[in-house]
Protein backbone atom coordinates (compact mmCIF):
# COMPACT_ATOMS: atom_id res chain seq x y z
CA UNK A 1 0.00 0.00 0.00
CA UNK A 2 2.62 2.56 0.72
CA UNK A 3 4.23 2.20 -3.27
CA UNK A 4 0.42 3.38 -4.31
CA UNK A 5 0.88 6.62 -2.18
CA UNK A 6 3.37 8.30 -4.29
CA UNK A 7 1.69 7.73 -7.11
CA UNK A 8 -1.78 8.85 -5.95
CA UNK A 9 0.30 12.12 -4.89
CA UNK A 10 1.77 12.81 -8.27
CA UNK A 11 -1.65 11.72 -10.47
CA UNK A 12 -3.06 14.70 -7.81
CA UNK A 13 -0.64 17.22 -8.14
CA UNK A 14 -0.79 16.65 -12.10
CA UNK A 15 -4.88 17.04 -11.55
CA UNK A 16 -4.34 20.06 -10.06
CA UNK A 17 -1.69 21.56 -12.55
CA UNK A 18 -4.33 20.45 -15.61
CA UNK A 19 -6.87 22.40 -13.67
CA UNK A 20 -5.00 25.50 -13.28
CA UNK A 21 -4.48 25.45 -16.87
CA UNK A 22 -8.04 26.10 -17.80
CA UNK A 23 -7.84 29.33 -15.67
CA UNK A 24 -7.84 32.35 -17.88
CA UNK A 25 -5.56 35.56 -17.61
CA UNK A 26 -6.53 38.16 -16.05
CA UNK A 27 -5.84 40.95 -18.86
CA UNK A 28 -7.75 43.87 -17.73
CA UNK A 29 -6.20 46.20 -20.40
CA UNK A 30 -7.95 46.95 -23.90
CA UNK A 31 -6.34 45.78 -26.87
CA UNK A 32 -6.17 48.63 -28.51
CA UNK A 33 -5.04 51.21 -26.01
CA UNK A 34 -6.33 54.86 -26.36
CA UNK A 35 -4.89 58.50 -26.88
CA UNK A 36 -4.42 59.75 -23.65
CA UNK A 37 -5.63 63.03 -23.81
CA UNK A 38 -5.39 64.50 -20.06
CA UNK A 39 -5.33 63.03 -16.58
CA UNK A 40 -5.58 59.05 -15.72
CA UNK A 41 -8.56 59.27 -13.88
CA UNK A 42 -10.56 61.21 -16.48
CA UNK A 43 -9.55 58.06 -18.86
CA UNK A 44 -10.34 55.45 -16.40
CA UNK A 45 -13.90 55.25 -17.02
CA UNK A 46 -13.53 55.69 -20.87
CA UNK A 47 -11.74 52.48 -20.88
CA UNK A 48 -13.82 50.63 -18.57
CA UNK A 49 -16.63 51.29 -20.68
CA UNK A 50 -14.44 50.19 -23.89
CA UNK A 51 -14.00 46.88 -21.81
CA UNK A 52 -17.62 46.32 -20.48
CA UNK A 53 -19.03 46.89 -24.24
CA UNK A 54 -16.55 44.11 -25.74
CA UNK A 55 -18.31 41.34 -25.32
CA UNK A 56 -17.81 38.13 -23.24
CA UNK A 57 -15.84 35.41 -23.27
CA UNK A 58 -16.69 32.52 -24.37
CA UNK A 59 -16.78 29.96 -21.27
CA UNK A 60 -17.43 26.89 -22.99
CA UNK A 61 -13.88 24.98 -22.61
CA UNK A 62 -13.63 26.14 -18.61
CA UNK A 63 -17.29 24.56 -18.60
CA UNK A 64 -16.66 21.38 -19.93
CA UNK A 65 -12.58 20.84 -18.40
CA UNK A 66 -14.48 21.54 -15.11
CA UNK A 67 -17.02 18.99 -15.64
CA UNK A 68 -14.17 16.17 -16.87
CA UNK A 69 -12.06 17.45 -14.08
CA UNK A 70 -14.79 16.85 -11.23
CA UNK A 71 -15.63 13.69 -12.95
CA UNK A 72 -11.44 12.34 -12.92
CA UNK A 73 -11.77 13.64 -9.35
CA UNK A 74 -14.71 11.22 -8.33
CA UNK A 75 -13.38 8.03 -10.24
CA UNK A 76 -10.31 8.84 -8.35
CA UNK A 77 -12.16 9.43 -4.96
CA UNK A 78 -14.57 6.20 -5.69
CA UNK A 79 -11.46 4.17 -6.69
CA UNK A 80 -9.88 4.39 -3.61
CA UNK A 81 -12.78 4.17 -1.20
CA UNK A 82 -13.22 0.51 -2.75
CA UNK A 83 -9.63 -0.05 -2.49
CA UNK A 84 -9.96 0.59 1.15
CA UNK A 85 -12.88 -1.36 1.89
CA UNK A 86 -11.74 -4.43 0.07
CA UNK A 87 -8.30 -4.18 2.34
CA UNK A 88 -9.67 -3.88 5.06
CA UNK A 89 -11.63 -7.36 4.43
Amino acid sequence: MTTRRPLLTAVAAGTVLCALWFVPTANATPERPEKQQGAVAASAPAAAQELAASGSVDTTPYLFGGIAFVAAGGALVTGAARRSRTAAR
